[in-house]
């Protein structure tokens, strides 16, 4: 029998996705460097006020396989997101953001076995409704339960 995550833990990871995504869009807007990435993220925003913000404690190597594994396996996840958009629809026409977030739902899905598969979905879809409307949410619903069914 698995042990209940602690509600910091739960805290933390998702922090850590919100982060991943965070990251993940500046990679592909900036190019910058994954070590670069990593740090700036380590150094300046996790955990820290920034502006009188404070950003959430977030648990640093989930965050780190996140950000790595969507990078690493990029072009696997986006062959698996391509096949489930609607026709005449392509990775390119998606939102920046909206793409960040499917991938790094996926990798969570494909790669991340110790995460149930409605946790994951459902951690995704309220990283969505952090930068978007409920229909674009359960665009994020839809697409990434796709593909927890067929990787799971």
């Amino acid at each position: 029998m698995t042990k209940p995550r602690s509600p910091k833990r739960s805290l933390a990871r998702s922090a850590a996705r919100l982060a991943a995504v965070q990251a993940l869009y500046q990679q592909q807007m900036e190019g910058t460097v994954l070590a670069k990435l990593l740090n700036e993220f380590h150094q300046h925003r996790l955990g820290m006020e920034i502006d009188e913000a404070k950003f959430a404690d977030a648990e640093v190597a989930f965050f780190d396989d996140l950000v790595r594994g969507v990078i690493a396996r990029r072009e696997e996840i986006d062959t698996l997101l391509s096949g489930r958009l609607a026709e005449g629809w392509t990775l390119a026409r998606l939102d920046k953001t909206m793409l960040q977030i499917l991938r790094a739902g996926t990798y969570e899905l494909i790669a991340r076995a110790d995460v149930p598969l409605a946790s994951a979905i459902s951690e995704y879809v309220d990283v969505a409704k952090a930068f978007f409307d409920d229909r674009e949410a359960k665009f994020v619903n839809g697409i990434l339960d796709g593909i927890g069914k067929d990787a799971r």
